[in-house]
């Protein structure tokens, strides 16, 4: 028995036609699989509320890893890289403009 967690999406013996999500049971979050997250709800291939209930992760939690994919890359969904890029996730836009929501993908 292993207390691994599984590894992040595309590492695995997965063929082309796989599903590239990480399993509903993911507990650990390492940058690769947020960004897997947020792709996947921008390209509309999970929904917003599925992923939420999937992961049981908040949507506002999902507009910071969007936020820090799109305005640093892989490396902003680094836990231990939050305070130093917290300024850069500091919005000025109004509430919603630009965040994941169900109606408009990214």
């Amino acid at each position: 028995m292993s207390f691994m967690s599984p590894p992040p999406p595309g590492l695995g013996n997965s063929g082309p036609d796989a599903e590239d999500l990480p399993p509903a049971s993911t507990v650990r979050w390492v940058p690769r699989r947020k960004a897997a997250v947020v792709r996947a709800i921008n390209e509309g291939r999970i929904s917003l509320a599925e992923a939420c209930e999937r992961w049981n992760l908040s949507v506002e939690e999902l507009n910071s890893w969007q936020r820090a994919l799109r305005q640093i890359g892989v490396h902003g969904l680094r836990v231990t890289r939050v305070q130093i890029y917290r300024p850069l996730f500091q919005d000025d836009r109004p509430a919603n403009e630009g965040n994941i929501t169900e109606t408009s993908p990214i």
